[in-house]
């Protein structure tokens, strides 16, 4: 068969009439409407991946749907929403929709602007992971456009669906590891953000820690530090932590990626880790196994989480009203940043 001419625009009336099929049938497959067998509907796509087909964004936008979610992460440089990423991949593949990536760079400023344009855009929902804006102005969010939050815990009578690790028991595990092992003088490394709300992993994180202590008889000890999500501006805050009179024997780091930088200004300043210092991370992405950091972590299960708010999204533009809010129960893994060497 001779190529087709790039003048010749392909349409449905096209995919039809090359997969045997009614104009009908190929717009209740583009709908992903249901009904449709597995037959017909593989036969209209082979037809479309043949000929080349694309449906047109803004046409689709004006009959209802767009097929594309918009999926915001607050930077680009922690590495596990990568591994959120992966998951909302897997839940989307055997769908029409695809993602569109905005990067807020922490700012709330950007995260709404990003929000307003992928609206504008006529997105069909949204993801969005750790979200800068305080708890009302999400729900204003989802009140406009299906809205699934990770790393954001709502308050009752949310108008959103969220996903998260159950934040508080995760950080009582680590705590309860820490003291297991010997440790006393537990610091919390948390980030430092303008608006702090309950909603907060982070602030999750810290009641759990605060609680951990309080339970083991440490509550002495309890210590709170708040760093940027900057490599230069953590690593001072962690050098005065490591370099004060009082330094502490374990540092528990609110995500992996502070975590690393613990680690390499502890290895700076000559430190043994676990002797003289212990350090957890939490997410326990790829490079917790790798045997220079061997860092112990919290397994929230990242690709889960993504799985899960890519069907919770999908459900809510098909109709579904009420919130739900799903929830992954945390894993410590151990590995040798916390356990002391005793050979």
């Amino acid at each position: 068969m001779a190529p087709r001419p790039k003048s010749d625009r392909v349409t449905i009336k096209t995919v039809a009439e090359d997969a045997g099929v009614s104009v009908a049938a190929v717009s209740k497959v583009l709908r992903d409407a249901y009904g449709v067998s597995e037959s017909l509907r593989a036969r209209v796509r082979a037809s479309m991946e043949k000929l080349g087909y694309r449906p047109h964004t803004a046409a689709r936008g004006m009959r209802g749907q767009t097929y594309t979610l918009g999926f915001l992460i607050p930077d680009m440089h922690n590495p596990f929403f990568s591994d959120i990423f992966s998951g909302v991949n897997v839940a989307l593949e055997r769908t029409q929709y695809q993602t569109l990536l905005g990067v807020s760079q922490s700012a709330t400023s950007m995260e709404v602007a990003l929000i307003e344009a992928m609206i504008d855009r006529q997105m069909d929902g949204l993801i969005v992971i750790g979200p800068r804006m305080l708890s009302r102005d999400v729900m204003e969010v989802a009140a406009r456009i299906p809205t699934v939050t990770i790393g954001h815990h709502p308050t009752p009578g949310a108008n959103f669906d969220s996903v998260n690790n159950d934040d508080h028991l995760g950080a009582k595990l680590v705590v309860q590891h820490l003291v297991a092992t010997g440790h006393k003088h537990v610091v919390y490394l948390s980030q430092e953000v303008a608006d702090r709300e309950h909603t907060m992993v982070t602030t999750q994180r810290e009641i759990g820690y605060r609680e951990a202590m309080q339970e083991a008889g440490l509550g002495k000890f309890i210590q709170v530090a708040y760093a940027p999500q900057t490599s230069r501006e953590t690593q001072s805050v962690v050098r005065h932590l490591l370099q004060s009179r009082n330094r502490p024997d374990a540092i528990f780091c609110w995500t992996d990626f502070i975590g690393l930088e613990v680690l390499s200004v502890a290895k700076e300043l000559g430190l043994n880790v676990p002797n003289d210092l212990a350090v957890v991370g939490y997410d326990n992405t790829s490079y917790c196994d790798l045997a220079q950091n061997a860092m112990t972590s919290i397994d929230q299960s990242g690709q889960v989480l993504g799985l899960q708010a890519a069907r919770l999204l999908i459900e809510r533009i098909k109709g579904r009203t009420e919130a739900e809010n799903y929830t992954v129960t945390p894993r410590l893994v151990v590995r040798g940043s916390s356990v002391p060497n005793t050979g």
